[in-house]
C-alpha cells in the first residue's frame, strides 16, 4: 500500500498480439511497483492483429495466472489511454522499452499524455537484456513463415500461435 494510504494503481496498456516473454517480464516487474496493476488489452488501428481482443485477453489472463500475481487484472479497453487510465484511478502508466526506437516513440507519447493528464506519470521499464529483441510483430512474422517461436513466448502462447497459423496458412515457400 502506498505511504499515503491511497492505493497506487498502475496500468500497462498494449495489444499483446500475442503476449511475449518480454511482456510477461514487464508485467512481473511492474506489479512490484504498484499495489494494483491493470493490464489493458486494446486495439491499435495501425496493427494487423492475429487474434481477436477476447482471445488476447484470455491469453494474457492465462499468462498472468502462470506468473502467480494476485495484484494484476486484465481488462479490455478501446479509448484514449489517459482517459482510460483516469477511469481506472491509475496514477502510473507502465511502458516497456526494448531499444532506442522504442524510447523515441514512447518519449513522444509520454509528453502528449502528460499534456492530456498531468496527474498520471509514465514509468519506463527497460526490457531484460535477453528479451530486448522480442516483438509481437516479429513473433507473428516468424511463425507465419514456419519458424520456431518457442524462445520468444510461453509454451501455451506458442501453441496458440501455431494453431492460428495452421488455420490461416503459412507464408512463403522455397
Amino acid at each position: 500500500m502506498a505511504a499515503s494510504g491511497k492505493q497506487r494503481i498502475g496500468v500497462y496498456p498494449g495489444t499483446f498480439d500475442p503476449i511475449t516473454l518480454g511482456h510477461a517480464d514487464i508485467i512481473r516487474r511492474g506489479a512490484k511497483l504498484v499495489d494494483r496493476l491493470i493490464i489493458g488489452v486494446t486495439t491499435n488501428p495501425s496493427k494487423n492483429p492475429m487474434f481477436t481482443p477476447d482471445e488476447r485477453m484470455a491469453m494474457v489472463r492465462r499468462e498472468v495466472t502462470e506468473l502467480g500475481l494476485n495484484n494484476v487484472e486484465v481488462v479490455g479497453f478501446n479509448a484514449l489511454l489517459m482517459k482510460w487510465a483516469d477511469s481506472q484511478n491509475a496514477s502510473v502508466v507502465i511502458r516497456g522499452l526494448r531499444a532506442v526506437a522504442d524510447f523515441e516513440y514512447e518519449y513522444q507519447m509520454a509528453g502528449m499524455n502528460q499534456q492530456i493528464n498531468a496527474d498520471v506519470e509514465t514509468v519506463f521499464l527497460m526490457a531484460d537484456v535477453g528479451l530486448q529483441p522480442i516483438a509481437s510483430k516479429l513473433v507473428k512474422e516468424i511463425a507465419l513463415f514456419g519458424g520456431e517461436i518457442a524462445s520468444f513466448v510461453s509454451p501455451a502462447v506458442r501453441d496458440d500461435v501455431v494453431q492460428r497459423v495452421e488455420k490461416i496458412g503459412r507464408l512463403g515457400d522455397f
